[in-house]
């Protein structure tokens, strides 16, 4: 039996790279988005260019517990998971003292890039602490060790991400379970839209999938605590 690739926000970027790495190296993957319409594209993309590949979506808002809970019984209801890839985030830039005084801001980016990992974690924490293996993966950020005069909540959310990924490979490591935190710079994605800087500034979202990919296939006894991959010629 295979056991599942589990990718949340897997439609774009870095998200929609590792569903596809894994689905080309044969493994059934899970994943979720927001947009069903979304979902279905990739679902069409997916039998067009991996014939015979294995992909289960749903249609969930991580940044809802009562979406996320749905989401958690949804893969709970197939095959084990081997891989956990806490991918789901959202990047909204300013500085803290433009943000709304209510505290909004800092809510969301925490729901969406900290909450929603922490809340699809322990739903599926009981069953890789049964079988005593599996591999944790919390997309991070370099904003997660520096901070960035824009990066306002979001620093403040991947900072505690980062956390939350360093308690867990702590708990975690006598169990067998590997838990790596990977740290992006700038990459080409949607939430570089518009930017007017040339794409060899950027990593591309399938040099992240492919370094995952590869840290994964390591043997069980060796773990990448953390994965910080910038652009050859640095952040911008």
């Amino acid at each position: 039996m295979q056991k599942n690739i589990v990718v949340t926000g897997g439609t774009k970027g870095i998200g929609r790279a590792l569903v596809f790495r894994f689905l080309r190296a044969g493994y059934p993957v899970v994943t979720c988005a927001r947009s069903q319409a979304d979902l279905t594209a990739l679902q069409s993309a997916a039998a067009e260019l991996v014939p015979g590949a294995v992909l289960h979506t749903l249609a969930a808002d991580l940044s809802q517990p009562a979406d996320t809970r749905r989401f958690t019984d949804f893969v709970r209801g197939l095959d084990p998971v081997a891989v956990l890839i806490n991918n789901t985030g959202a990047f909204t830039p300013g500085r803290l003292q433009d943000e709304p005084a209510d505290g909004s801001q800092l809510r969301q980016m925490l729901a969406v890039n900290l909450l929603s990992a922490y809340d699809v974690t322990l739903a599926l924490l009981p069953d890789l602490l049964a079988r005593q293996e599996g591999h944790i993966f919390n997309i991070c950020s370099t904003a997660s060790t520096m901070a960035y005069p824009n990066g306002g909540s979001y620093g403040i959310a991947k900072h505690a991400l980062l956390g939350f990924t360093k308690n867990l490979r702590e708990e975690l490591k006598e169990a067998g379970i590997r838990v790596t935190a990977v740290l992006p710079g700038p990459t080409l994605t949607a939430s570089w839209e518009g930017v007017d800087l040339p794409a060899e500034r950027f990593i591309k979202a399938e040099d992240v999938a492919e370094a995952i990919f590869g840290t994964y296939r390591l043997s069980t006894q060796a773990v990448v605590e953390e994965l910080l991959i910038r652009p050859q010629l640095g952040d911008l």
